[in-house]
């Protein structure tokens, strides 16, 4: 019977198995006699023959069969302390020697192999990498000569430059790299299942590693600029926006890989500084009264309510250890910190199309997920404040980014409502992100401390694009008004002006004016909201006479209006119950004569 197209002739078939199950023949029996040789202590040269191995291995099959060969007996040789001895005769520091460069091809192997073809190869790598961490940090803090718990940092780094840099895998052929701007090229994006698999087994869950990942972040982001790796901001960008679990109390850093540094470190000497300010507050308590007039008690922090809250490491960042660092809250949001600072102007050097997507990215986290972990969030406002210029829906979170800033940490942008008024332009009422646009513009807007001829400004160039808006802009746009004239009874002249003359030819509202402050909006009236009494829409004719009643209603829930589209605006009047029946025919009594219909109908 002849072979189907496509498929290996039997002898082929067969030879092929042959093949691979005399590699897996072999590399069993190598690690068996290399788990071996380490008890015993004989010689361990087959292992650069398993090496060779898994390097020259076609099959992903076999690949996984090497790789965790070598992984069982370099964690035996790890765990008999082959690679930490620091005495021994030269012969032995030249075995230590030529097992470390095994090792390091080994390491270089399995990064590799994150970006490889075959998606189980990938997982069983980045498992692979972090076990080893956790055996060499441990081997470090066994034998090393410092009395603190140890993490093994070249190796962790190795880590985080495979994650962030993304090298090729070793078993991808030179045929299937991908061709960009016609030479040959690579992608070096981070692949979304390696990403997720680190973000929620070790990234979210374990502090050391958080801390440590960070920290080698971005020392990693400022040894490499945009022009020599310029995948590393992305990638660094699609971690970060995934970190959802981040502590907010001492007593929430309790989870560690390397189980040594769970350990509680001594608390940190105190400096001649700490010494001076300890020394003048004892000398300040005896005067109650001069305490209480002081007034830089008022700059200061208020003490924990609880003694949950007082565990932790306490004193300045810079003067703690490693150890003392991962027990400490404040070093915590320090590299938190250190790391988006690092980050954000790197996101910037792309074009103009990537540019607006990273932002977009980190503008959706950035006042839930950044600003309350930050050490001094006003750091990121130049950053913020330039993404503004982007305009659409970038500018827009961006102004929610610096409102969040004034609001809750004291930042004093006075040109804040300048750039919101920007965005009030001719294409706002018909965008897609015209339901986000209001529900922010009415949290800008909701304070009553706002000066009366700002309102005015926004309620008049918003009732001036209504005369060009869909129904659906206009249905929001009726009771977001009404809202605003309820909380500012200082606008409601602009509803009750009625002066002789009425139009836009007397309107004194500057409509070409940039300062909210300065456009005599006040002075005017919101005739265009009134000219829609006649519109078209039944919906929008009848919202809009709620300006001509008492305003004795409750204020409008902004919420059940931002979602109207047309779809929802037809789908309502089809659903409409119909109580009197619209006529559809006349009488022919009724048809005047001469009106042409006898051209078009035959009546009988």
């Amino acid at each position: 019977m002849p072979a189907r197209h496509g498929s290996l002739p039997s002898s082929s078939r067969k030879r092929k198995s042959r093949e691979t199950d005399y590699t897996v023949r072999t590399i069993q029996e190598l690690e068996k006699h290399l788990t071996a040789a380490v008890s015993l202590g004989s010689s361990l040269n087959p292992l650069a023959d398993l090496l060779d191995i898994a390097l020259e291995a076609e099959s992903a099959a076999q690949v996984s069969k090497a790789i965790y060969a070598l992984y069982r007996v370099f964690v035996t040789i790890i765990t008999h302390n082959l690679l930490s001895a620091s005495d021994g005769s030269e012969e032995v520091k030249v075995v230590r020697t030529w097992l470390w460069e095994r090792l390091h091809a080994f390491v270089d192997l399995v990064t590799g192999l994150l970006k490889d073809e075959e998606p189980s190869l990938k997982r069983s790598a980045l498992d692979i990498l972090f076990s080893l961490q956790r055996h060499l940090s441990s081997a470090l803090t066994r034998t090393g000569s410092s009395k603190q718990p140890q993490f093994h940092i070249s190796h962790f780094r190795k880590i985080v430059s495979a994650l962030l840099l993304c090298p090729r895998s070793p078993r991808t052929l030179p045929s299937k790299k991908r061709k960009i701007g016609g030479e040959v090229g690579e992608e070096r994006t981070l692949d979304a299942d390696v990403r997720d698999h680190f973000v929620n087994t070790w990234f979210s869950v374990y502090d050391d590693i958080r801390w440590f990942f960070l920290r080698d972040a971005a020392i990693l982001i400022s040894k490499h600029p945009y022009t020599e790796a310029p995948q590393l901001p992305g990638n660094l960008l699609s971690i970060l926006e995934r970190l959802t679990t981040f502590p907010t109390k001492p007593s929430e850093l309790n989870a560690w890989w390397v189980e040594e540094l769970g350990v509680k470190p001594p608390k940190p000497k105190k400096s001649a500084d700490d010494d001076e300010d300890e020394e003048a507050a004892t000398e300040g308590e005896g005067d109650a009264e001069a305490a209480e007039d002081d007034w830089r008690r008022f700059f200061d922090d208020p003490p924990p309510n609880s003694a949950e809250e007082e565990k932790g490491i306490s004193g300045r960042v810079h003067t703690l250890t490693i150890h003392q660092s991962l027990h400490s809250l404040a070093a915590h949001k320090a590299m938190f910190t250190r790391t988006w600072l690092a980050l954000l102007p790197q996101l910037s050097l792309g074009s103009l199309e990537t540019t607006k997507s990273f932002s977009l990215r980190v503008l959706n986290v950035l006042h839930r997920g950044v600003i309350p972990h930050l050490t001094r969030p006003v750091l990121i406002m130049d950053w913020v404040s330039s993404s503004v210029d982007h305009g659409g829906t970038v500018g827009l979170l961006a102004l929610n980014a610096l409102f969040t800033l004034m609001k809750e940490y004291n930042l004093d942008y006075p040109s804040f409502y300048t750039r919101l008024y920007g965005f009030l332009d001719r294409d706002v009422l018909h965008l897609k992100h015209r339901a986000r646009f209001f529900r922010l513009t009415e949290l800008f807007l909701s304070s009553t401390h706002l000066p009366a001829t700002l309102v005015a400004s926004f309620v008049k160039r918003l009732s001036r694009l209504s005369l060009n808006a869909p129904p659906a802009a206009l249905v929001m746009l009726i009771p977001f008004t009404y809202n605003l004239l309820r909380r500012h009874p200082a606008l409601m002249a602009m509803i009750h002006r009625n002066d002789d003359v009425v139009g836009i030819g007397c309107d004194g509202f500057d409509a070409q004016e940039a300062n909210p402050t300065l456009t005599n909006a006040l002075e005017s009236s919101l005739w265009e909201l009134y000219s829609h009494r006649q519109h078209y829409h039944a919906a929008v004719s009848t919202l809009v006479k709620i300006f001509e009643e008492a305003f004795t209603r409750q204020s409008y829930a902004m919420e059940d209006f931002l979602d109207h589209t047309y779809g929802t605006l037809f789908e309502t009047e089809v659903k409409r119950r119909i109580r009197k029946e619209p006529a559809t025919a006349l009488e022919l009594s009724q048809v005047p004569e001469g009106d042409g219909l006898e051209e078009l109908w035959r009546f009988e």
